[in-house]
């Protein structure tokens, strides 16, 4: 999920915005002071400010959809942290690990309110989800509901068999796909996303639903159609650009293209849900309950039916994205890393023998454990930390940050710091062997974010990611198809593969 909530995109929307700009001359009053060049310092203790050009600040300097790439070089000019404007926005970016958990866990009661993209804001119904609902009653509430019906350690226990068998699905898949053709490379994605997906189903409705009727369709839809409706075309469309973003003194004038496309991906997603969760409150109406997110929000009765609606919607699309794109990065890396691998087989080897890898093995793994948490810093499942809102004047590093500026923690550049890493740009899973760090911290690269807005899906995401790596490499060899080496290209601003990846499997003929 965290995926599709980084929401700063100014790429295309960048020269729409300048245009629209450029002829209202009395906005250039509200911006930058009235047209100086951004970048001069306006407080004595501010941060260092990055030049830019009047109204629209810096939005021409990021015209990439790389933006986590161009906040990491500017890093390295005006150090860890510094600001920008983005049009009207003045925004304070972190780039070290440091600053970073200062503002998440030290200052967190001025920083603690969510900053959505026009786009999100439509998507997650105004913040009627745990991940972007600002900090308060209702955050509190639905975040305990979730722990206690889902993601907490108890409610970890009941879904313990569901998660064994997705996994067991994909490596019978994966024998059966090697026994069909050996010399074919194999879609690690699709194998994957399809077993992840039945997994967000289970827990989130009590059931793995092959097909839905939907009314406003007027047609059943298939499993995939689902996961396109409810999965990918969200994460794209949350990748939107509204130029009003940037400008929202300019909110009157209309854009069309960028409305129209929100509002029917939307309207999708809510008819779709809306179909998976009828279908199962007859289930429940009949008094056949199951242990799921639903069931539990149902005999709850203290939401609405948006609510429930949104909730619901949020618990499938967190349990099928970020633990997929870690998974396929981490075996993309081993693949790449043939001695890393081996070396991944043999503590397999030492520890549990022939039997089969299962979660309570994995205190027992450190370089596993290691593996993991290195691909959480080079591949982080979410560049840039969903941008916060700072409600009350704070000071961060030394640093006076006033009320009204947006906050943005770029995770790539805290993860690439020289500072705090030793050859950054290098996949080296011993750097997590150093005791540098315990291995039971969750939150070395905070890639699940800390303090008490850290992700509420962090134990749920280590176990599957950790015990599929492990038993991949215990049942297969694996190594990559012939000239993706260096395929490692993401999609737009996420960390999402572009290119999925395709593998070569050998049998260990384990036992």
């Amino acid at each position: 999920m965290e995926t599709m909530l980084a929401s700063l995109v100014p790429a295309s929307g960048t020269a729409a915005a300048a245009a629209a700009a450029g002829g209202l001359v009395a906005a250039a009053a509200l911006v930058a002071g009235g047209g100086r060049l951004v970048g001069q310092k306006d407080r004595l203790n501010a941060p260092p400010a990055v030049p830019g050009l009047p109204i629209i600040g810096n939005l021409h300097q990021l015209k990439e959809r790389k933006p986590h790439q161009t906040f990491a070089r500017w890093a390295q000019v005006y150090g860890p942290i510094y600001t920008i404007r983005t049009g009207a926005s003045s925004v304070a970016v972190l780039n070290s690990t440091e600053v970073a958990k200062e503002a998440m866990v030290a200052k967190f009661s001025s920083i603690s309110t969510r900053k959505l993209s026009n786009a999100l804001s439509v998507l997650t119904c105004d913040k009627k989800i745990v991940a972007t609902s600002d900090y308060g009653d209702f955050h509190k509430m639905v975040k305990r509901y979730v722990m206690v019906s889902m993601l907490g350690a108890s409610s970890q226990k009941q879904f313990r068999g569901i998660r064994d068998m997705v996994i067991d699905n994909m490596l019978s898949t994966f024998h059966t796909l090697v026994t069909d053709d050996p010399k074919a490379a194999l879609n690690f994605r699709e194998v994957f996303k399809n077993e992840l997906f039945r997994l967000s189903l289970i827990q989130a409705l009590g059931e793995d639903m092959s097909s839905v009727y939907v009314e406003e369709f007027g047609k059943s839809i298939s499993k995939e159609e689902i996961y396109q409706t409810t999965v990918v075309d969200l994460m794209m469309c949350a990748l939107a650009v509204d130029w009003r973003d940037f400008f929202p003194y300019l909110r009157w004038i209309p854009n069309r293209n960028f409305e129209t496309k929100v509002s029917t991906t939307e309207a999708r997603r809510t008819a779709v849900i809306r179909a998976l969760i009828n279908q199962q409150k007859k289930r429940i109406a009949r008094g056949e309950a199951r242990v799921s997110y639903l069931d539990f929000l149902v005999a709850q009765n203290t939401l609405t039916d948006e609510q429930v609606t949104t909730l619901v919607w949020e618990a499938v699309i967190e349990a099928a994205d970020t633990t997929l794109v870690t998974t396929e990065w981490a075996m993309y890396e081993l693949c790449k890393n043939q001695e890393k691998q081996e070396r991944l087989f043999e503590e397999i080897q030492e520890v549990c023998g022939d039997e089969t890898v299962t979660e309570d093995d994995l205190p027992r793994l450190p370089y596993l454990n290691a593996v993991f948490h290195e691909t959480l810093r080079r591949h982080p499942p979410v560049s840039l930390v969903p941008p916060r809102f700072v409600h009350e004047n704070t000071t961060l590093a030394g640093y006076d940050i006033p009320a009204g500026t947006e906050l943005i923690i770029n995770l790539y550049g805290c993860n690439m710091n020289k500072n705090d890493w030793d050859e950054p740009e290098e996949w080296k899973p011993e750097r997590f062997l150093d005791g540098r760090f315990e291995q039971a911290d969750m939150f070395k690269t905070m890639a699940f974010g800390a303090g008490r807005r850290a992700c509420a899906g962090a134990t749920q995401a280590t176990n599957i990611a950790c015990t599929a790596i492990a038993r991949f490499v215990q049942d297969f060899a694996w190594r990559l198809k012939e000239g993706d080496e260096d395929k490692d290209d993401t999609i737009q601003l996420t960390t999402n593969r572009l290119y999925p990846l395709h593998v070569y499997l050998t049998p260990r003929g384990r036992k």
